[in-house]
């Protein structure tokens, strides 16, 4: 059984999350109680010792993160509750921390906490928030940092850093400066909406490009490029001029 905690200061909100988890979870989660405050929110995690706290993004005048960052030891999972606009959960992706977008869906609210009961690792847990403030404070793509989960955990890689992702049915290969690369389970379409906003095109079905690092276009039909690894890229014929208007605005 996962015992968890609430924190929101909106009691409709509080209502409705209670009563999808005692509608659906009832044999998983049980909440042992909520709180409408950062300060009491805190108290009451010490206290209580939660395995899980669902965490409004914004409470009164502060936010989620004042309550992590005024626990030393964070020794809980964490489920975000937000109606934050796009670039919040941007970050949440980014860092692999799950987020339930409010109102809250009944199946999304299942499935975050059946992942939840896969995770073991509070170390696991602890990593991914220092990523998300990270990716929160980060001001360009370059400097923000993405979850990748692998067999052993998640690797956190810095966005400027991938070269190109190559599809493999439902799996990515993901290549990286300075020689490196690392296979994913999950499709490009996947990562093709996590990094379109971060320079990043799709110029053909098969591979995705990280646009700061192509060196050259050659013309052809399509034509290829040219990235800063060597690799040669051919472009398919329907994506040849979005491709090159991208090109023209770096």
């Amino acid at each position: 059984m996962i015992n968890a905690i609430i924190v929101d200061d909106e009691r409709h909100c509080v209502d409705r999350l209670s009563g999808l988890l005692n509608d659906h979870c009832r044999s998983s989660v049980r909440i042992l109680d909520s709180y409408n405050t950062i300060e009491t929110a805190i108290e009451g995690s010490l206290k209580l010792q939660p395995d899980l706290v669902f965490l409004d993004m914004q409470i009164h005048d502060k936010t989620g993160f004042d309550l992590l960052k005024g626990i030393d030891e964070i020794n809980f999972d964490v489920i975000f509750t937000t109606a934050y606009e796009k670039y919040a959960v941007q970050a949440f992706k980014f860092s692999a921390v799950d987020y339930l977008l409010k109102p809250i869906d009944a199946d999304e609210l299942k499935n975050a906490v059946e992942r939840m009961q896969k995770r073991l690792s509070k170390i696991e847990t602890a990593q991914k928030i220092d990523n998300l403030l990270d990716n929160m404070k980060a001001m360009n793509a370059a400097s923000k940092r993405i979850g990748i989960h692998t067999v052993s955990g998640i690797s956190y890689i810095a966005v400027g850093d991938i070269i190109r992702c190559e599809s493999d049915i439902n799996y990515t290969t993901i290549y990286l400066t300075g020689n490196k690369k690392m296979v994913v389970a999950k499709t490009l379409k996947e990562f093709e909406d996590l990094l379109a906003e971060y320079n990043f095109f799709r110029v053909h079905n098969s591979h995705l490009v990280n646009l700061s690092l192509v060196k050259n276009y050659y013309k052809g039909k399509g034509g290829y490029i040219t990235m800063e690894d060597g690799s040669n890229i051919d472009v398919s014929t329907r994506r040849k001029d979005d491709l090159l208007k991208k090109l023209s605005g770096i």
